[in-house]
């Protein structure tokens, strides 16, 4: 029987903690690295802190010592679940593709880097190329609903005259980075002198998705500007990873417009919070696009947004470690999909 494929995980977190439990379930695959500096899962079995039973599968310990574990031959694919900018993940990325391992990143930056970091972009496809690797950033939000759903969309038109793309979602699947970014919990005060200084991020990729929207469709964007604004909550909100006490910040309000020929072609709306349907709001994903014709989309409730990125990494490692060397993104790939069958069925021979 040929070999299944081998996936490393750095960062072990919600997110990499749940690709994991994924992974467990699919045919063709085995976990053969886990890297996280957490002093509550260093050294213990990953099935151990998933939860799930071991059966016949060969254990994993969680070795806080990236050289060690994740080596030349060691993988076929690392999934790497721990930064949002792509200047924060570069050094893990190089590491990895250094030792001739494809990666996946779930740093939002990474889904189109070249919107903000272009020469940090040069550098990782000029590694990747060395090294014969692929390096890919994917998650739901950028990498499928804000960008990839809306170019596939335009997909059916003979004319764009203007894109509108609106997240309502819950913050509440994600972990405690993702809290800290959209400042939950914080006072009103604690957010406005965060958006002053830069601290607070609130959703990282907004220049990330119109980037990609514009060069896939020929749209040169001239300008880019974002929006935050607080949502104050009026009552207790509790997620497994956040709190916010009625009158605090339970999330944030992001708007953000790309400008082509003078005008804002390309429009975001996307508050997120935690527990949103305490105070009455529904969650969902909408895209409405003018032209000829004019196509609209929604779907309710949101597409869940902590399963949605595991999926999407998890579905993408076929792609990535099929694709010709270098940096990808999702414009380059061939679509995700579901992998319900064997995953060694999709990797070119």
């Amino acid at each position: 029987m040929e070999q299944n494929v081998r996936v490393a995980i750095w960062g072990f977190g919600a997110m990499g903690s749940g690709m994991a439990k994924m992974l467990a379930t699919k045919k063709g695959v085995e976990i053969v690295a886990v890297c996280d500096m957490h002093p509550d899962r260093i050294e213990k079995d990953i099935y151990d802190v998933l939860g799930i039973e071991r059966g016949d599968r060969k254990s994993v310990i969680i070795n806080p010592n990236v050289e060690e574990i994740i080596k030349e031959g060691a993988a076929d694919i690392c999934l790497v679940a721990t930064d949002s900018y792509t200047a924060k993940a570069f050094p893990k990325l190089k590491y990895v593709m250094e030792q001739k391992i494809n990666v996946i990143s779930t740093a939002e930056e990474m889904s189109y880097p070249k919107a903000q970091e272009p020469e940090l972009t040069v550098e990782l496809d000029k590694i990747a190329k060395a090294n014969g690797v692929s390096v890919l950033g994917t998650g739901i939000n950028p990498g499928l609903i804000m960008d990839l759903l809306v170019t596939v969309l335009t997909g059916c038109m003979t004319d764009v005259t203007h894109v509108e793309a609106k997240r309502v979602n819950s913050l509440s699947p994600f972990g405690h980075a993702v809290m800290e970014e959209q400042g939950v919990g914080i006072t009103l005060d604690e957010f406005n002198a965060g958006v002053e200084d830069g601290t607070l991020a609130g959703h990282v990729g907004f220049a990330e998705s119109i980037n990609m929207i514009g060069d896939a469709i020929g749209w040169p964007i001239e300008k880019f500007e974002q929006q935050m604004k607080p949502i104050v909550t009026t009552v207790d909100r509790k997620s497994p990873y956040g709190f916010a006490a009625a009158g605090n910040v339970a999330g944030v309000n992001m708007t953000g417009q790309g400008y082509v020929d003078g005008e804002v072609k390309i429009d975001m709306i996307h508050p997120q919070q935690i527990e949103p349907e305490m105070e009455g709001t529904h969650t969902g994903d909408y895209i409405v696009l003018k032209g000829s014709p004019e196509v609209n989309m929604s779907i309710k409730p949101e597409v869940d947004g902590g399963l949605g990125t595991i999926a999407m990494c998890v579905n993408m490692i076929p792609q990535v470690i099929n694709a010709s060397a270098g940096l990808k993104t999702m414009l380059d790939l061939p679509v995700p999909r579901a992998i319900m069958g064997d995953m060694r069925d999709r990797i070119n021979k």
